[in-house]
């Protein structure tokens, strides 16, 4: 069971932070992975990737923190799915490579499925009683998508179109499906710290005039503010005069600000930063209780702009991020630390934040109805 001191008073006034034993304590990473993470909406590829009939994709879901086997395939009519890619008769991996087929076939023991996880065949089992059953069909994982992306999970807490709503509401107006990824600029970044205290750092406006100079250069700082939603929240990036801003369409709510980008963060650790000239895309993958992976995804729309305003320098940006999120980790393992106060005005999406994980490291471990999502506390 959580403690109760790490419920976080909604008072944000009243509240304190997280206790520091939360960024670094491996037995609270591991209760995450099943209460936080397996609950959750999480980005799984390209749609592009499994675009042409009979494509297979598999990779895994959060490599390093799920590390669940799973596989994108197309099916005969063009329609994606999403499912296990661990056979249902003695848990051998189905696909091992990308690319064409008619049918998923096991090299173990030849157990033949369709594309869309239906069992189709099975050697040697003319004589077993109840045999197939609904259970020899490879689970499927709902699939959503958004723009070029694709998105499914374990066991989504929440509705997918209430957990993207704030973001497809406000960007609207881009045309999505014409974003292409730019490989030359995305990239991995390792870092020695707890993802959450990564969400932390990403969350609150206060450090950007101290950590972030050129930055903060481009940017509004009186204008910058944060807005909250149920599952996610946006910091509006207003843009000092001069600096390139989104062109927005009369009626957008925001068509009277000079709004230079939109940083949306979704539970638990999906970040959409969206520029004039595109998408970088954050997901953020714990690795240990003081080990995280950030992957930066990169999607053009406008190339011309790519290299000006605060969508710019997005790798410097980063490196003083890890400086200072890195000397927090070391920080917050501290004997005589333990929780901070928050800034009304600059803290509301770090707030939050610990507001939605605390509440969902105290519910119960999740279950998709086979008993597997158990807590391994």
């Amino acid at each position: 069971m959580v403690p109760r001191d790490f419920e976080i008073d909604k008072d944000i006034r009243r509240a304190s932070t997280l206790p520091a034993r939360v960024y670094s304590d491996p037995n609270y990473f591991e209760l995450q992975k099943d209460r936080v993470f397996a609950r959750s909406w999480q980005w799984v590829g390209d749609a592009a990737r499994v675009k042409a009939p009979g494509r297979v994709a598999p990779f895994t879901l959060l490599d390093g923190c799920l590390n669940e086997p799973l596989v994108l395939t197309s099916d005969d009519e063009g329609t994606t799915h999403c499912l296990s890619n661990v056979c249902t008769h003695r848990g051998a991996i189905v696909v091992e490579g990308e690319g064409h087929a008619r049918s998923l076939r096991c090299r173990y023991h030849g157990r033949k499925y369709s594309l869309d996880g239906k069992f189709v065949s099975m050697p040697e089992f003319d004589t077993t009683v109840g045999f197939p059953s609904e259970k020899d069909n490879l689970p499927q994982l709902a699939l959503e998508r958004f723009g070029p992306l694709l998105f499914s999970g374990l066991a989504p807490e929440m509705p997918f179109d209430e957990w993207i709503a704030p973001v497809r509401e406000r960007v609207s107006f881009m045309p999505l499906d014409q974003f292409v990824r730019d490989n030359a600029t995305s990239q991995d970044y390792l870092i020695n710290a707890n993802w959450a205290l990564y969400c932390d750092n990403y969350l609150e406006e206060f450090h950007i005039p101290y950590v972030h100079a050129g930055l903060a250069e481009k940017l509004d700082y009186s204008g910058y503010r944060t807005e909250r939603y149920r599952y996610g929240n946006l910091q509006l990036g207003i843009a000092k005069a001069g600096e390139p801003a989104f062109d927005l369409p009369k009626g957008h709510p925001n068509a009277s600000e000079r709004v230079g980008a939109f940083y949306f963060w979704l539970f638990p650790n999906i970040m959409f930063n969206f520029y004039p000239w595109g998408l970088s895309l954050n997901v953020v993958t714990p690795q240990a209780a003081g080990r995280t992976k950030v992957a930066f995804h990169s999607y053009v729309w406008n190339p011309a702009l790519r290299e000006s305003g605060v969508g710019a320098g997005l790798h410097r940006v980063e490196m003083e991020d890890e400086e200072v999120v890195e000397s927090v980790q070391r920080g917050v393992r501290s004997r005589l630390y333990d929780r901070g106060r928050y800034s009304e005005r600059r803290e509301v999406g770090t707030h939050h934040f610990h507001e939605l994980l605390a509440d969902f490291m105290a519910r119960p471990p999740a279950t998709n109805g086979s008993s597997r999502l158990t807590s391994r506390e």
